[in-house]
């Protein structure tokens, strides 16, 4: 079962499974539990045309999550039963799955954010969220809270704007009302620097969690100095370069 998650997040989640491969075997292997899990909620809008069956596939999630909180034995799915198993062991906030899944809702009702903030909302949910619960797996304490979810949400407003044309194209509205994408990117810049400025609360040993977002700040850079890049889906380095700047953070820490 571990070997298909492996495979799971490795095919789907290049980045934060690059960035596992820092931690420990045992720990990696956590690390795409809950990886797996993002990817499962995350693909489900996509799935079906049908905003019924898409939110039926959404709230299976929402019932593993309540059956984790009530003590009920997992359900029978490759993802699930590790996830009850990691939840249980390092007492994982089970409102922080729910609102993971609540911000998936946004991909089937289609409906613009109204503003920044609403989206930045959004970002913290799901990215913020992922990043925080995976830094608590690692053993992080609440001190690391604030740096690592700045960390998640910088890390998830670059994977968004490398995904707006995707998104559109999809007839989603990845830009919030009364916004640009250089708006979007300058907050993700500011994320990452108040991320960054709070370094030494973060344990190293969850470092791999926060490394996931080891393409962050270059991604951001691109989209500030040249917004024509978002729309033409072009944000993002080579994979010689992506590799060296995950090797060089790897072996500093210094995410």
């Amino acid at each position: 079962m571990t070997d298909a998650l492996e495979d799971k997040v490795a095919a789907s989640d290049p980045d934060r499974f690059a960035a596992s491969l820092t931690a420990s075997p045992q720990e990696r292997r956590k690390l795409w539990v809950l990886y797996a899990f993002n990817l499962e909620i995350a693909r489900a809008p996509y799935l079906t045309q049908e905003p019924m069956i898409a939110q039926m596939r959404l709230q299976f999630w929402t019932d593993v999550l309540d059956d984790i909180s009530t003590g009920k034995p997992p359900r029978a799915h490759e993802v699930a039963d590790p996830l009850a198993a990691l939840w249980r062991d390092h007492a994982l906030p089970v409102e922080l799955g729910h609102q993971m899944i609540a911000a998936r809702h946004w991909h089937i009702d289609r409906a613009p954010f109204a503003d920044i903030n609403a989206w930045l909302a959004h970002i913290d949910q799901s990215a913020g969220n992922l990043m925080w619960l995976a830094a608590r797996v690692l053993g992080a304490q609440d001190s690391a809270e604030a740096a690592t979810r700045a960390m998640g949400r910088a890390s998830g407003i670059a994977q968004w704007l490398q995904a707006v044309p995707a998104l559109q194209a999809a007839n989603r509205a990845p830009i919030p009302t009364g916004t640009d994408t250089t708006q979007m990117a300058r907050a993700g810049q500011e994320a990452l620097a108040q991320a960054r400025s709070a370094r030494r609360t973060v344990p190293k040993t969850a470092a791999p969690a926060l490394l996931a977002g080891f393409q962050a700040g270059p991604i951001l850079q691109q989209a500030v100095q040249d917004p024509a890049r978002v729309a033409k889906g072009a944000l993002g380095t080579s994979e010689f370069r992506r590799r060296g700047t995950l090797l060089l953070r790897g072996l500093s820490q210094r995410w």
